[in-house]
């Protein structure tokens, strides 16, 4: 059961990652977004999570940090969590 749980931990890290990072490089290609179905959707997925780290960090100039700290904190999270199970 707790392979199960790890690969699952596992899996959504590498998920909520993967939608951070694609958000980002959306906001270099079309900084102003899209009503396309795929930019909204990784909006509502990532959008909570960053404003969380938006509101602890602020913006530095026109640099928004909260990407980064946002991927550092889900990968230490996925750390810690795994290290507990196996």
């Amino acid at each position: 059961m707790k392979a199960y749980l790890a690969l699952f931990i596992d899996i959504l890290a590498e998920i909520i990652i993967l939608a951070v990072l694609v958000r980002v490089i959306m906001s270099w290609i079309r900084p102003m977004g899209s009503k396309e179905m795929l930019s909204t959707f990784i909006f509502e997925i990532t959008e909570p999570l960053l404003s969380f780290f938006r509101k602890i960090i602020p913006r530095m100039g026109m640099f928004d940090l909260s990407p980064i700290i946002a991927l550092f904190t889900i990968e230490l999270i996925r750390s810690l969590l795994l290290s507990f199970l196996i």
